[in-house]
């Protein structure tokens, strides 16, 4: 419906600059929104307002000549007005509502999807968490949300690819392999300091435990030098299996595991630093290299390489998105924890650098998860080894209840995950909730199917002017919306906006449900209703699938 507006208002624009009624301009984007209050009609427009500063003129006239010039050629509209300092207010006839229908109908599990993107290559790089211990809660919310990211591009038409960059380079993964060392010697009957700037975990005595079973005490009798490498290696390879499993039981997979291992091959971070001392973009104070930042709108300046001669992860990280954009991607998506936000502008920078727009590197933020168990937030810290793993939240609450939970605030908003209400059957658990609203539809097909309707009606089967009250309406609504939600929630890489509209949507069926029976004792009446809530459930089914959450026959 908001695509048939749209195309209605901007052919009466064109009609009113052939007619001499505005001035001919470069339209900005038509708008349709949703109004705040139902009094004000089905949708709204500004656009009056948005090109009154081209047309010199009160937007109130424009927008009467827009109105004027509307040609509904389909008879869509009950009426149009004009509101406050310009809106145009549109009230859609309550029988054109209905016959939207045919369209969830006919597309079925493909409805909501589009070809929106035009097959763009997009890559989506999220959690790539270092290798150095388990996933905890904190990563589970990045995986969510570029998951589903990932999963809305792919509906509305792009050619998607997720990327999971590993950090296994450089200093956090030395201390690595020299805590799985350690652990090691003390297994060999050593008495060992064990540093606290080395990984406390339980899981690095069981590594330890792997390579003693693998090597017996030969190892005490090479080098620090010898053995720490061959530790790193084992340890690293070892956690990213677990990752790997966890992300897996998790419903996350990903088409690429990135090494960052493979930026230094033949040199190639330092050559790619020497290009870009070469056109200026970085500078040398004593041994120290600096990227100029600043020229790109940072704060300061930053170091790429250190006095020691050591790389930052700042210079693999321009390396790494100099590879992206080699191997084609257009629109490249990173996935960060908050605690990054300080790194954007640099990267930014670093991007604009390599001859790229800033537009180009598109940053999700995802903030900090609350964990409670019984009103008491757990601290959670890789290095000390006090934090609850992912595999534990998949564990306690299930994969269902664990996404949708992390989906249902904006990833820029902190998130206070309880996980006792994510276990509770009842209607104060949002997806238990949204999913008893698919498993109560397919409920009530299986009792229909028991009173001799062998076959879910069908568009054509069905008289759609029976479906008159005000809360089929109302269902009818919020089901034409759900295309225009999953581009809307591509344009702004907001997968909260399905579970917001799921839980919207459940909520009406429950109450529609409530309140009307959907087998009645009238054939044409119940075989209208039955395909209306055939349609509810094929939306909510497409919105969990999305989700990567499973839609219930029985609950």
């Amino acid at each position: 419906m908001k695509k048939k507006l749209i195309t209605l208002i901007t052919e009466s624009i064109h009609s009113c600059f052939e007619k001499g009624l505005l001035s001919p301009c470069t339209l900005p984007t038509v708008e349709v929104e949703l109004p705040r209050e139902g009094t004000h009609g089905d949708y709204a427009t500004n656009i009056a307002m948005a090109i009154a500063s081209f047309q010199r003129t009160n937007p109130r006239k424009i927008a009467a000549a827009i109105v004027e010039n509307i040609d509904d050629h389909d008879a869509i509209l009950d009426s149009v007005e004009i509101a406050g300092p310009g809106f145009i207010n549109f009230f859609i006839r309550e029988d054109v509502w209905v016959t939207l229908l045919k369209e969830v109908d006919e597309r079925g599990d493909d409805y909501g999807k589009s070809d929106m993107g035009g097959g763009m290559r997009v890559q989506v790089e999220f959690v790539s968490a270092n290798p150095t211990g388990p996933l905890h809660v904190g990563h589970a919310r990045g995986a969510v949300i570029g998951d589903v990211t990932a999963a809305i591009l792919a509906a509305t038409g792009h050619e998607v690819s997720r990327e999971y960059y590993i950090n296994d380079a450089g200093k956090q993964m030395n201390i690595l392999g020299r805590s799985v060392w350690l652990r090691y010697r003390e297994l060999s009957g050593e008495a060992v300091e064990f540093p606290e700037t080395c990984y406390q975990g339980d899981y690095i005595s069981g590594l330890a435990r792997d390579m003693k079973e693998q090597y017996g005490d030969t190892l005490l009798l090479k080098s620090d030098d010898e053995v720490v490498p061959l530790m790193t290696d084992y340890a690293a390879a070892s956690i990213l299996e677990g990752i790997k499993d966890d992300l897996k039981e998790f419903g996350v997979v990903f088409d690429c595991y990135f090494s960052e291992r493979e930026l230094y091959r033949d040199d190639g971070v330092s050559a790619l630093l020497g290009e870009l001392e070469e056109k200026g973009f970085i500078y040398r104070d004593g041994a120290t290299l600096w990227f100029k930042t600043t020229a790109f709108g940072d704060e300061k300046d930053r170091v790429v390489v250190r006095e020691n001669g050591e790389p930052t992860y700042f210079a693999a990280d321009i390396a790494y998105h100099l590879n992206k954009y080699s191997r084609g991607f257009e629109r490249v998506i990173d996935v960060w924890g908050a605690d990054h936000h300080g790194y954007v502008p640099r990267m930014y920078a670093g991007i604009q650098a390599l001859g790229r727009e800033k537009e180009d590197l598109e940053i999700i933020l995802v903030q900090l998860v609350n964990l409670l168990r019984r009103g008491r937030p757990i601290a959670m810290s890789t290095r000390a080894g006090e934090f609850v793993t992912l595999r534990e939240v998949i564990d306690e609450v299930g994969r269902d209840a664990a996404r949708y939970n992390y989906l249902m605030r904006r990833s820029n908003s902190h998130l206070d995950f309880d996980l006792e209400l994510a276990k509770e059957q009842s209607n104060e658990n949002p997806v238990y909730y949204v999913q008893y609203a698919h498993a109560r539809i397919a409920s009530i097909m299986r009792t229909a199917a028991e009173r001799g309707y062998e076959r879910i009606p069908g568009y054509d089967d069905i008289d759609v002017a029976l479906l008159s009250i005000p809360e089929e309406h109302e269902l009818v609504k919020i089901i034409d919306r759900y295309p225009e939600l999953i581009e809307g929630s591509a344009v702004s890489l907001e997968p909260h906006r399905i579970t917001f509209y799921c839980n919207d949507l459940a909520s009406k069926f429950h109450s529609y449900y409530n309140k009307h029976r959907v087998v009645t004792d009238d054939k044409a009446l119940s075989l209208a209703r039955l395909f209306l809530v055939k349609c509810v459930g094929t939306v909510l089914r497409n919105a969990l699938t999305l989700l990567g959450v499973t839609a219930p026959e029985r609950m």
